[in-house]
């Protein structure tokens, strides 16, 4: 059964710090693409990042330079380290996986991916 769980969420004063983690399991982890997507109340889900066994993909702008992401094979694991945060970041923050290729590429929609976690709420205060 494939599985993905995110947990790292919480409340923090614009300016601050957060990891998320995405703990995957069921499936082949350098086989699949994983992203990291975001919701704000009223909005559309968006992707952030997509990372595959050898390549990260950045899909949102306003992150640049304050977000980044890895991958830890040994743990199934991919991480989103949150820097510099500001309120607008305040969102229900998701991992997805999906089978695309071989070999792997992140060439799909948010709403094409196969698998998704329960999401993790990340609030920010200003």
């Amino acid at each position: 059964e494939v599985q993905l769980v995110e947990s790292g969420g919480g409340l923090v004063q614009a300016g601050g710090s957060l990891r998320l983690s995405c703990a995957t399991s069921g499936f082949d982890f350098d086989d699949y693409i994983i992203a990291w997507f975001r919701q704000a109340p009223g909005k559309e889900r968006e992707e952030i990042f997509c990372t595959t066994y050898k390549d990260t993909e950045i899909s949102m702008e306003s992150v640049k330079g304050r977000f980044t992401v890895s991958r830890d094979t040994t743990k199934n694991t991919v991480y989103l380290q949150m820097n510099g945060l500001k309120p607008e970041d305040t969102a229900v923050y998701y991992c997805g996986a999906s089978l695309v290729g071989p070999p792997p590429q992140c060439v799909i929609r948010p709403h094409q991916y196969d698998y998704w976690g329960q999401g993790t709420q990340v609030t920010v205060s200003s």
